[in-house]
């Protein structure tokens, strides 16, 4: 297969919303945080669709497995980069976001080294989760308030972050683990 197969195209669209998410950031609250949080989760839909289409459609291309892992760290990076400049992610909750940079790194390099070794490692059931609530912390982060809300949705989006840093220290360390025996 080409790199034109649908997933792909899915996979380039995610990128490219990634500088309009980033501009939003510079635009007049609340309604640009409605628009960014909506086009980032549209992003992260289409993450989970590309990864479907490839599998159902049979479009599985090395390209594809290439671009899709980065096509991801890229928004989360991107995304909690500017949560941390515009001051929505500050103080403690600094941890979270450096343990999910810092583990999205480690896990990149680590699949790199293992691709070399011809060794797959599989994205686990607590990864899929993990990533899930990544994402809608997150989202809700980029929201950042509903008046009249109950509860402070940046609150929620917060503590979001900690679980997920926290499912990403045991995930990171699952990785690591599986790494090691090849190394």
């Amino acid at each position: 297969m080409t790199s034109t197969t649908l997933p792909n195209l899915l996979t380039f669209f995610r990128i490219g919303l990634i500088p309009v998410i980033v501009c939003l950031f510079y635009f007049e609250r609340p309604l640009s945080n409605w628009i960014a949080a909506s086009i980032f989760i549209l992003a992260c839909i289409t993450d989970y669709l590309d990864g479907y289409f490839a599998r159902t459609l049979k479009q599985t291309t090395r390209f594809g497995v290439f671009l899709d892992p980065i096509a991801d760290k890229l928004l989360v990076a991107a995304t909690l980069l500017m949560l941390v400049g515009f001051g929505r992610i500050q103080g403690f909750t600094l941890i979270p976001a450096v343990i999910i940079l810092c583990r999205e790194i480690l896990v990149s390099g680590l699949r790199e080294f293992l691709a070399e070794a011809h060794v797959s490692v599989p994205v686990t059931q607590l990864a899929k989760w993990k990533t899930a609530i990544q994402m809608m912390a997150l989202s809700l982060l980029i929201i950042e308030d509903i008046p009249g809300f109950m509860i402070p949705i940046d609150m929620i989006g917060t503590a979001g972050l900690w679980i997920a840093a926290f499912l990403t220290l045991i995930t990171g360390f699952d990785y690591l683990r599986a790494g090691l025996k090849h190394m």
